[in-house]
């Protein structure tokens, strides 16, 4: 096999004797492909080459990675767009390439392995057939939405085209990723094959289309949908009103860029693919600059950088070889680490609770995780069973010699957590690290019961463990380097989103979230309807309200942990004494079926207040504020104690505190975090609204000094452009 080979370059074309032209994409000096600047112009000089070249019949394009295709666009040279003309720009030069591309007399065929996200994707799409290795690796998606962007490449416009409107927006409004075999199933791919003879299978896909006509689709179901409700003006309205509907039912108008897409692919079927794609380049410009896209692309690198970060400094440091972990309490939260490290880190899982019907109830949990992941195929049935024999149950200590870190996920009182730290000792091996799933309790105190307490450190897991994406890791001063690394690492392998805080009552995401919810209690007591005040802070960009969170967090969970909050941090985490009334009424909230909302009725749609709780509280749901207010009262609550854990060590970084409120407690990602939301604002203005709250509603509002120190002089906790 021949080859075209410029030096530097990150395309390449290689010439088989079959008469196959082989473009490998393969980025100097970078693990993963992306599409650089100059990919365009790379690739039209490619072309050019192909065009002269009468001894190639076909083309395959490929990647010269191990595992991966091309994983999206280059988003640093995306931010070096200041203007939207300067975007729109970019967009346009790699429209007419792929265009190009497309229109190739030759057939070119994408043989996929590993990520093909976003602009790789969109690569692939413009190729006239695609196949995908059967490998674990290969997803395709495009995941632009999620970076307050739409696909710039002709993506918007050739995917309705191959897979129908309906299955194109729901890939393009939520960013989901498929794997090879559902991506045939929605005929985004045409053949799976091993990985092992994808190029050749590519390569004979696309001899095979030489001197052939394009096959015509069939006419199933999915087609005649297509035809009556898109391919027809009075279709097309109903069909796009709807689809509108929905996505502003779930936005909230916060994330334009899902809005951009319903019409850019609106625009390109009812006026032709060349003006979808100019339509797609203009809101692509206009999106690119705006201020959600700029915060959702910090979240981006942010996410980029924990992945390198192992949570400590020291380069001689190192996390120890992981062979078994043991799991102390078989909960929906212990059978949910257990689900997430037998699955997503591949280890043997030892799951403990006090009795038989116990474990079993957790061991039941576990499968049913499995099973249902199973069922999306996302697992073959050997694999499903592999994963279920990782986990083995037991009411007593067998087996913990063996493991190497040890989770607790058992009753949040210290006793007990000290209790079985003593067991745990007792049986485990010297080295074995114990790590506490505790929400609230201080590690240190935790770690007095402890023989060694530099192996004892907080593991804070967010439920449901297997679709929340945080893990809060907990340091005392007397953990060690390496006990730091290890638990950074397994959560990684769980295939989470890791931050390391500093100890302390509530540490991060517990500690924030108080004032929050205390702020709603308040707002609750002065007389604000439960139903608005949830409303204002869905509308600023929560998922769920304040009031909605407290009942399916539990009402005596909260006050128990208020009550830890308010003796640590004096009068400014003073709850409302009203609160207490909800226990003495035995409303523990959505567990018990009794709490702000109605549990008992069976009507479908949106959950009523049980109007029956402002009796207990002993307020009239009559004071009408403002929306605006409401969620400033609540979110300025979360932001002002973020940065008294910024100000006091409890936090590393600011972008530590963005990431733990984004992906742990739902802050709005479209406003970057709390750090960022402060930057966007200005700390000045910031510390303004909260010394007039001060004023107003008392000390709890007052601005954490760090937050003064920067108003003063004028600093940023980001520098202005992430990345």
């Amino acid at each position: 096999m021949s080859d075209d080979t410029v030096a530097g370059a990150a395309l390449r074309l290689e010439r088989r004797p079959d008469g196959v032209g082989v473009i490998v994409i393969d980025v100097p000096g970078e693990s993963v492909n992306t599409l650089r600047g100059n990919f365009a112009e790379e690739l039209a000089t490619l072309l050019d080459t192909i065009d002269r070249s009468a001894d190639l019949r076909a083309i395959v394009v490929t990647s010269g990675k191990a595992d991966g295709f091309v994983a999206g666009a280059d988003i640093k040279a995306l931010l070096a767009a200041r203007r939207a003309e300067d975007a729109a720009d970019l967009s346009r030069r790699g429209q007419r390439v792929l265009d190009r591309l497309a229109a190739l007399e030759k057939p070119v065929v994408a043989a996929i392995h590993g990520a093909c996200l976003g602009g790789g994707l969109e690569l692939a799409l413009a190729c006239h057939g695609r196949v995908a290795s059967t490998d674990e690796k290969t997803k395709l998606g495009l995941p632009e939405v999620q970076l307050g962007l739409l696909p710039a490449l002709g993506g918007t416009q050739r995917l309705p085209r191959l897979v129908g409107t309906d299955v194109a927006l729901d890939l393009l409004l939520t960013g989901k990723q498929l794997d090879a075999r559902r991506a045939q199933r929605m005929g985004l791919v045409d053949e799976v094959v091993p990985r092992a003879i994808l190029l050749e299978v590519a390569s004979r896909a696309a001899l095979g289309r030489v001197g052939k006509a394009p096959e015509k689709k069939r006419f199933d179901r999915r087609r005649l949908t297509e035809a009556v409700l898109v391919k027809n003006p009075l279709g097309r309205q109903v069909f796009f009103g709807q689809a509108r509907k929905r996505t502003l039912a779930k936005t909230h108008g916060n994330y334009p860029a899902a809005e951009r897409i319903l019409e850019v692919v609106r625009h390109g079927l009812s006026k032709g693919i060349q003006a979808g794609l100019g339509a797609e380049a203009i809101a692509f410009g206009e999106l690119a600059v705006s201020g959600e896209a700029r915060e959702l692309m910090s979240i981006f690198f942010a996410q980029n950088e924990l992945k390198k970060d192992r949570g400590v400094v020291e380069a001689n440091i190192e996390a120890i070889k992981l062979r078994r972990v043991g799991v102390l309490g078989a909960g929906l939260m212990g059978a949910g680490v257990a689900f997430v490290t037998a699955v997503n880190a591949k280890l043997p899982v030892r799951l403990k609770d006090r009795d038989e019907r116990s474990v079993g109830k957790g061991v039941a949990h576990v499968r049913e995780l499995i099973v249902e992941r199973a069922k999306t195929r996302r697992l073959s049935t050997f694999e499903r069973d592999r994963e279920l024999l990782r986990v083995t149950a037991t009411t007593g200590y067998e087996g913990f010699e063996a493991v190497d870190v040890v989770i607790e996920a058992v009753f949040e009182d210290l006793a007990i957590k000290q209790q079985v730290l003593r067991e745990v000792e007792a049986q485990g091996g010297k080295n074995l690290i114990f790590a506490s799933n505790t929400s609230s309790l201080p590690i240190t105190k935790i770690a007095e019961a402890a023989k060694a307490p530099e192996r004892v450190i907080g593991m804070h897991y967010f439920s449901p463990v297997n679709k929340m994406p945080l893990l809060e890791v907990i340091t005392t001063p007397k953990t060690a380097g390496w006990v730091v690394a290890t638990a950074v690492e397994l959560g990684k392998r769980q295939g989470k989103t890791v931050i390391v805080v500093g100890d302390g009552a509530g540490f991060y995401t517990t500690r924030v979230l108080g004032p929050y919810l205390n702020e709603a209690s308040y707002l609750l007591a002065e007389g604000v309807p439960v139903e608005a005040i949830d409303a204002a802070l869905v509308r600023w960009g929560f998922p769920v309200g304040p009031v909605t969170l407290l009942d399916e967090v539990g009402i005596d969970v909260g006050l128990k942990v208020g009550k830890i909050l308010h003796e640590a941090f004096g009068t400014r985490m003073t709850p409302p004494p009203a609160v207490e009334r909800l226990i003495e009424d035995q409303r523990l909230g959505k567990k018990n079926g009794r709490g702000f909302y109605d549990y008992a009725s069976k009507k479908k749609g949106q959950r009523e207040v049980d109007k029956s709780v402002y009796g207990v509280l002993g307020v009239e749901p009559v004071l009408d504020l403002p929306s605006g207010e409401i969620a400033e009262r609540c979110a300025l609550q979360m932001v002002n104690e973020a940065a008294y854990c910024l100000g006091e060590g409890i936090l590393r970084s600011a972008r530590d505190g963005d990431i733990g409120a984004v992906f742990g407690l739902g802050f709005p990602p479209f406003r970057g975090g709390p750090f960022r939301y402060v930057d966007a604002l200005g700390a000045k203005d910031v510390v303004r609204r909260l010394s007039a709250l001060e004023q107003a509603k008392g000390e709890r509002f007052r601005p954490a000094p760090i937050l003064v120190e920067y108003a003063e002089r004028g600093r940023t906790f980001h520098t202005l452009s992430p990345g």
